[in-house]
């Protein structure tokens, strides 16, 4: 039986007495690779901030890994990246080999010398991703999808279970997405890491991932990409909010889905 990775249960969460998140379940099981859509304002953040513990719920429960939120010590089991590249400061005077040795800090500390097997897992983690012979190139000359793979690698370096991406593919090139979403199935597929990913981009990821959540303040539709893809534009519509036109990205199927 697969390990549940997060389990979440009846979950709510309110901003200044308005209902941001209700009645919220859903559980990732090791291995998925779960695409988190909806609207803007339908409450993706609000909830990967729940999953962190950066923000409390009022009602439900959350566990990590089969224990309590609450109660969680293990943080180094989970990666995270956010939307840096559309706001990151190219003047930031670091190496790609020092931004990626910080994803280290928190087990290491900061004023801790690093063994040569950390700077092999740094190595490792820049390999992981491609960007190992950038390493010594300074951040800020790096292009925005460039940035993003080693903020990746960063989060990989302390080998965690469990990758949470929001919103990843801001700031970087067109061109370069389809490359990224490659990258980020190899870490699914080829290094068994589960992944969370929130994106606006249906289309993209629902030729990626293993699994679909529709969230906009209830969770709407949560269930394999399969079913996600037999879903018609009226039912989708339905479940976001919106009228939705869904096309995938896959060239081999002729490109257009629904």
């Amino acid at each position: 039986m697969s390990q549940d990775i997060i389990k979440i249960e009846d979950l709510s969460y309110s901003y200044e007495r308005q209902k941001v998140l209700t009645d919220i379940n859903l559980l990732v099981k090791k291995g998925d690779f779960l695409g988190l859509v909806g609207p803007n304002g339908s409450g993706k953040s609000t909830l990967l901030k729940c999953i962190l513990g950066i923000q409390q719920p009022d009602e439900g429960k959350i566990e990590i890994f089969g224990t309590d939120i609450r109660k969680m010590k293990s943080w180094d089991k989970i990666g995270y990246v956010s939307q840096k590249a559309n706001s990151f400061n190219s003047g930031f005077p670091a190496s790609v080999f020092e931004v990626v040795s910080l994803g280290l800090v928190s087990k290491l500390g900061l004023f801790n010398g690093f063994k040569n097997s950390d700077k092999q897992k740094v190595a490792e983690a820049l390999k992981s991703v491609g960007m190992y012979e950038f390493a010594n190139r300074n951040i800020g000359e790096l292009s925005g999808g460039q940035q993003q793979r080693v903020f990746i690698a960063r989060a990989l370096v302390s080998n965690p279970e469990l990758l949470i991406l929001d919103e990843p593919t801001v700031g970087v090139d067109a061109e370069n997405v389809e490359s990224f979403y490659e990258l980020l199935s190899d870490l699914n597929t080829k290094l068994g890491i589960t992944l969370l990913l929130v994106s606006h981009d249906i289309g993209i990821i629902t030729d990626k991932v293993s699994h679909v959540a529709c969230l906009n303040k209830r969770l709407h539709f949560h269930g394999s990409r399969d079913k996600f893809k037999d879903a018609t534009e009226k039912d989708l519509s339905l479940l976001y909010g919106h009228s939705v036109h869904v096309l995938s990205h896959n060239h081999e199927n002729g490109g257009e889905r629904i």
